[in-house]
């Protein structure tokens, strides 16, 4: 059963999700046209996918999706085709554009259930598999030292290795790696804890890599808690 929270502020738009889902079967639909009960559900149930208006008359839903769990998979609705652009900034896997027709709205559950299964916790092993140029490549996870996001891609800096580029997101790759390891300090860096050489002023300098990373201002408590992070890592 796959749990859906679907926030609109229009009832008439959720009740197409809602008819949609039930036809696409094996959903848990939950609806709301207050963003403020909807993301407190998305909080405290962790659902697999939010359907999220972007155009709502008290919240803009580009906003809301920036505090959406990292592990969400976000599918952007809007009548305003505009927002496309803004929609895949914040990582979002699929854009449907109202009035939303069952094979565009199916094939965007089929993309949704595919970061899903991507979207798991990195193994016990220590070791993630991603494909790159075709073909699975092993990658360990320590010797991974930044993950650097190019569009649709990211590309992995490894220790005394060739970097690899898979092409997968960074929401998705940040979901597989384990917390206490990687943090996420900026929209387009992901870097590996026990990399850290020292930090100041928005930037973090790492072992092995030649360039300072900065860190962004939506990724600000993360940077501040650099100190905790690495004490207890």
């Amino acid at each position: 059963m796959i749990k859906c929270v679907a926030i609109d502020d229009e009832p008439i738009a959720l009740s197409i999700i809602k008819e949609y889902c039930n036809r696409y079967g094996d959903v848990d639909l939950k609806c709301f046209t207050s963003p403020v009960a909807g993301m407190e559900c998305i909080r405290t149930s962790g659902p697999d996918i939010v359907f999220l208006d972007i155009e709502m008359n008290s919240h803009n839903g580009v906003e809301l999706a920036k505090e959406l769990p990292a592990e969400t998979c976000l599918i952007f609705t809007t009548a305003y085709a505009n927002y496309a652009l803004d929609g895949f900034n914040v990582d979002a896997v699929d854009f449907l554009h109202k009035p939303i027709f069952y094979p565009r709205f199916e094939r965007a559950m089929e993309k949704a259930k595919k970061f899903i299964r991507h979207a798991t916790p990195a193994p016990s092993s220590g070791y993630i598999t991603l494909k790159a140029d075709h073909k699975n490549v092993v990658i360990c996870l320590k010797d991974i030292v930044v993950i650097e996001a190019m569009d649709n891609y990211v590309k992995i800096f490894r220790k005394n290795m060739p970097t690899v580029i898979p092409q997968i997101t960074m929401k998705e790759i940040e979901a597989m790696l384990p917390q206490e390891s990687f943090i996420r300090i900026h929209r387009s860096f992901i870097i590996a804890v026990p990399f850290i050489e020292k930090f100041s002023n928005r930037t973090v300098y790492l072992h092995d890599f030649p360039h300072p990373i900065p860190a962004g201002r939506k990724y600000t408590a993360a940077f501040n808690n650099l100190n905790n992070i690495i004490q207890t890592s």
